[in-house]
């Protein structure tokens, strides 16, 4: 039985964005189809859609309206296609209920997310690659079906605690220069790479896969990817 051949994929995203979640259901269910043919390690990388967020956070269809001069009733229409293209995806953007009072879903916010590429940056530095996305999905949940406030440290070392981090060294993180300074790099380097949007996934640090796309696109371009990196191997 031969062995999977294992490509590294860096995402571009940021947890306020659906296309990113709905581009990762696509990828995965790719990578399923590919199973035993090949395998992925995926590392997530940060690209701010709102680095001048304040620490309030603002309401989300205002956010949308101000930002893209969007009607709410373009928007509602367009999240409703987002929903059910996420469906499809495997994944899901609507409220699931689960709010601590159990009282209705709170308003749809938008949030200051440096912190959570802070978060990521160290679970992908202290614990690699398999506990970063548990960590990236937890947030991607607390976000969208949740409503939690992303913008608070006490929620975000709650999540960062049950994706197993170090509650501790967690916080310290957050409040460690360098990190930030790496995280920042980090998106100066989208940038020079030519990344203006999210999801972007690099495969072996030179091929670009923009946006969400379907999974047979995913499927189509990582064996391409596969043949260069045999064909250049040899």
């Amino acid at each position: 039985m031969s062995v999977p051949q294992t490509l590294t994929i860096d995402i571009w995203s940021d947890v306020m964005c659906p296309w990113c979640l709905i581009g990762y259901g696509q990828l995965t269910r790719a990578l399923q189809e590919l199973d035993g043919e090949i395998a992925a390690e995926i590392r997530w990388r940060p690209f701010e859609l709102n680095p001048q967020m304040p620490a309030e956070g603002e309401e989300q269809e205002a956010h949308l309206a101000r930002k893209y001069g969007r009607p709410a009733e373009e928007g509602a229409r367009l999240r409703g296609q987002m929903k059910a293209i996420a469906e499809s995806a495997g994944v899901s953007l609507s409220w699931d209920g689960d709010s601590p009072d159990g009282k209705e879903a709170p308003p749809a916010m938008m949030w200051n997310t440096r912190d959570c590429h802070k978060l990521l940056a160290f679970a992908l530095e202290q614990a690699g690659p398999e506990v970063q996305t548990a960590l990236k999905l937890a947030l991607f949940r607390a976000h969208f079906n949740q409503r939690r406030n992303l913008g608070d440290r006490a929620v975000l070392l709650d999540i960062a605690a049950a994706s197993g981090l170090h509650r501790a060294a967690a916080k310290a993180a957050l409040d460690d220069p360098e990190l930030e300074a790496r995280v920042l790099a980090e998106e100066a380097q989208a940038w020079d790479m030519n990344i203006s949007g999210v999801p972007a996934m690099v495969v072996e640090g030179r091929f670009l896969i923009p946006g969400a796309q379907g999974p047979e696109v995913y499927v189509n371009a990582l064996r391409r990817v596969a043949d260069k990196v045999r064909a250049a191997a040899k």
